[in-house]
């Protein structure tokens, strides 16, 4: 469960990024960066909680 709880952490700081950076500037490039990040991290998420529902 640790790395499910540091993953969720993880997903939070970047959306915040994400979010402020969208606020500073709406066409900053960089949102498109942070924005591909999020989602590996929301995909490494899933898997994990896919996998840990399994073994339950």
């Amino acid at each position: 469960m640790c790395n499910m709880t540091a993953l969720r952490k993880k997903i939070e700081e970047t959306r915040k990024m994400m979010y402020e950076t969208y606020e500073k500037n709406p066409n900053d490039p960089e949102i498109l960066f942070i924005s591909q990040k999020l989602d590996v991290l929301l995909n490494k998420y899933d898997r994990l909680r896919k996998n840990t529902k399994k073994f339950k």
